[in-house]
């Protein structure tokens, strides 16, 4: 079963695992940089979701005021100001 529409198992879940990327990558001194791949379908929306940027091709990367977001969204008793 997709994970789309009003029966969604997991929402939340590739959102927090982004995040928990972005807080290793911060926790390694790399402000939180990530780069993937993305499949066509995704790339408008981890645009909007996650703040990644479509740098061409697939590749997407997600930058440091995106990455703190992220952690900031999930992680909120980790942050307490930029």
């Amino acid at each position: 079963m997709p994970n789309v529409g009003m029966k969604k198992l997991y929402e939340g879940v590739p959102g927090n695992l982004f995040a928990f990327a972005c807080r290793v990558s911060w926790d390694n001194g790399n402000q939180g940089i990530l780069s993937f791949v993305s499949m066509t379908k995704l790339i408008n929306h981890y645009e909007e979701a996650i703040g990644a940027v479509h740098i061409g091709n697939h590749q997407m990367v997600i930058y440091p005021d995106a990455a703190f977001n992220l952690i900031k969204r999930y992680y909120p008793d980790l942050v307490k100001s930029k």
